[in-house]
């Protein structure tokens, strides 16, 4: 059930999500910086305000996340359960990264799918979303040699800074670090020096997942 509390405190939440102050967000979605100030979540006689569905769908757009995000901030505990990979005994599903740009390993939002996959032993910071994927080459190189293995979330909150893997539209699988993510824009910027930094409007991504955990 939505309440005008938790709301609220969804909207202080997907904020924070995005390394934003309330009034930040309201900025980013051109709203008026006060917007969504503490003063303006009650009106003079004390009843309580709420946010309009325009302001809401434009802090959603803003920070390019979605209506089903917004709503597992408003209610934790009834969030849309994430996709599932196939059940597995111990271990992670493991696959080079040749392979994942090949197609049909992963559904729309970056979670394992399909078969092929081969299972490893890896340390207890893989949940049951993780999966692992194998460094092919040194176009990774100074951090990740020819056979590391990289542990990588999907779902986790990413940030600025944060070292990702990126699947584009077009196929091609890629680790590097988060350098900006705006509307409609991603920026990366490549682990080696040798290689190129990427600029990708959002339509060319097709997801981007946090890397947690690299064996090297």
């Amino acid at each position: 059930m939505l309440s005008h509390e938790r709301v609220w405190a969804a909207i202080d939440a997907l904020a924070e999500r995005y390394s934003l102050s309330a009034s930040g967000l309201a900025k980013k979605a051109g709203l008026d910086s006060t917007a969504f100030n503490k003063s303006k979540r009650q009106s003079i006689d004390g009843r309580p305000r709420w946010p309009s569905t325009e302001s809401l769908a434009k802090i959603i757009e803003a920070t390019n996340s979605s209506l089903e995000e917004f709503l597992g901030l408003v209610e934790p505990s009834k969030a849309p359960a994430k996709p599932r990979m196939r059940e597995r005994q111990a271990g992670v599903p493991l696959l080079g990264f040749a392979q994942a740009g090949a197609g049909g390993f992963f559904d729309d939002a970056g979670f394992p799918a399909g078969q092929g996959w081969e299972l490893i032993e890896l340390p207890a910071r893989a949940t049951d979303n993780s999966y692992a994927l194998q460094v092919q080459g040194d176009s990774m190189l100074p951090l990740y040699r020819n056979g590391d293995v990289l542990i990588v979330e999907p779902g986790a909150v990413i940030r600025k800074g944060d070292r990702v893997v990126v699947k584009t539209i077009s196929g091609e699988v890629m680790a590097k670090v988060l350098e900006r993510q705006s509307q409609g824009v991603i920026e990366l910027v490549s682990l080696n020096p040798e290689h190129p930094n990427h600029r990708f409007q959002t339509s060319e991504v097709e997801w981007m997942a946090r890397i947690v955990w690299a064996s090297q």
